[in-house]
């Protein structure tokens, strides 16, 4: 799996196995493509994607369990890890 932020419209960190997918994911749950995804998307590490998703806070504003962390965070599909709070 790979990492990757986006940060305009909108924030998001999403894993996913290739860029094109990740954009698809950011489409379908956070914002449409205004055209410059394929700009603003960049691949990040798996170091630093497991920083941000661990600090990340579930929709209702709680801490998420370490355990559900790293089951998520490992587990195979395609899946927005992070996002704004603005969209919450």
């Amino acid at each position: 799996m790979k990492y990757f932020e986006i940060s305009s419209p909108y924030y998001a960190l999403i894993k996913a196995e290739t860029e094109d997918r990740a954009i698809a994911k950011y489409v379908e749950l956070v914002a449409d493509d205004d055209g410059e995804l394929k700009d603003e998307i960049k691949e990040v590490s798996r170091e630093h994607a497991m920083n941000i998703f661990s600090n990340a806070k579930s929709e209702d504003g709680e801490a998420v369990s370490t355990f559900e962390t790293i089951e998520t965070f490992n587990s195979p599909e395609d899946i927005v890890l992070a996002v704004t709070s603005e969209l919450l």
